[in-house]
């Protein structure tokens, strides 16, 4: 009886939209999902550069659902590898794909220009292209609050930077946590070792250990594995983590972490192709944006170190304090900034190391 109402029913609907002249519309199908890939230089892993964009993806999956069909390559080489992965996933139907390595840059703008239809987003760039938009974070902000801790922590008053590669992203990190640790102790330095590499946990360990013997009893690191902070948690010394939360890595040497969080960006990035909004428009964004974030600090942190790190946190937010303001001096003596805050373009370019980084830049 039920079955015969129900079919009454939509007979009844169905003459009713007749007598009105309407034609009912029949249901109409989902449009199929937006496919999104990522393109990683390294292995996600369980932390790191990589992990955390990873991180990201999964948020955006989780905020879009079925809008979305995400493709993951990871380990993929700077260079031609890159450019020939790009190329296939925009084949293959992808219309948003990131590329999540500065040295992906130009591959990417290569590809964008023979697959006008696909989205690129490329992390880090300075280039654009009409499909090709490129995007960042304001790290220092953080460098500079892990600064703070550091130099408040330290006993040495010597900090140890393992450091990828001495592009201006790196050496603004490197100049704000000198500022920061400075701050707090104004005889502090930061010794910096170069890689020239973004991910080898061999390198990276030994470059650690190279300078704990040199004095450091505080580690940070600009490199993609956790080999900073399980050589800091091996050997005793303090560590200030980068991209993840290495608790896990370092239980007793971390004593904060800045992190990347991507989730929120990446999500916004494909609602807006999905919605047909998306254009090429850097950003660089910062704390405020939510890109970045310090990790819960350790007991070992005193209050007092707490209250001022939350209190510069809320001034960088809310404008009333830049890391990268007032006179500046570099490594050699010279002034490169007399006062007020430096402009965007100044930080973008930063090629010069501050006072109390002791390490050498390539010529």
């Amino acid at each position: 009886m039920l079955q015969n109402l129900t079919r009454g029913l939509a007979a009844a609907t169905f003459a009713a939209a007749l007598s009105l002249g309407l034609t009912p519309r029949p249901a109409q199908a989902a449009p199929p999902p937006l496919k999104v890939a990522f393109v990683y230089v390294s292995p996600v892993g369980e932390a790191g550069w990589t992990y955390q964009h990873d991180q990201g993806r999964k948020a955006m999956e989780q905020a879009l659902g079925d809008r979305v069909k995400a493709t993951v390559v990871e380990s993929v080489a700077e260079g031609p590898d890159a450019e020939r992965v790009m190329r296939d996933l925009a084949a293959q139907g992808h219309s948003l794909i990131f590329a999540t390595s500065f040295g992906y840059l130009e591959p990417a703008l290569r590809v964008a220009a023979d697959f006008p239809q696909v989205k690129f987003e490329h992390a880090g760039g300075y280039k654009t292209a009409p499909n090709l938009n490129t995007y960042n974070a304001r790290y220092y902000e953080g460098r500079y609050l892990a600064g703070l801790v550091a130099g408040r922590s330290s006993k040495t008053g010597m900090a140890g930077y393992v450091a990828g590669f001495p592009l201006p992203e790196v050496i603004q990190g490197i100049n704000a946590f000198t500022l920061g640790m400075r701050e707090a102790n104004p005889k502090a330095q930061v010794k910096v070792l170069w890689l020239n590499a973004w991910f080898d946990p061999a390198k990276e360990r030994e470059a650690a250990l190279t300078l704990v013997n040199q004095g450091a009893d505080v580690l940070t690191n600009h490199s993609g594995s956790p080999a900073v902070a399980q050589a800091a948690e091996d050997r005793g010394v303090m560590l200030v983590a980068y991209q993840s939360d290495m608790r896990r890595f370092a239980p007793h040497a971390q004593l904060t972490s800045v992190l990347h969080q991507w989730g929120g960006y990446y999500t916004r990035v494909a609602q807006s192709v999905i919605d047909g909004r998306w254009k090429p428009q850097p950003v660089w964004g910062g704390l405020k944006d939510g890109f970045i974030a310090l990790a819960p600090f350790s007991p070992s942190v005193d209050k007092e170190t707490v209250a001022l790190v939350e209190a510069r946190r809320r001034a960088i937010v809310e404008g009333r304090f830049a890391p990268f303001s007032g006179r500046m001096v570099d490594s050699e003596g010279q002034e490169r900034h007399a006062a007020g805050a430096m402009s965007d373009a100044q930080i973008s370019g930063m090629n010069w190391f501050v006072q109390g980084v002791s390490g050498a830049l390539p010529k």
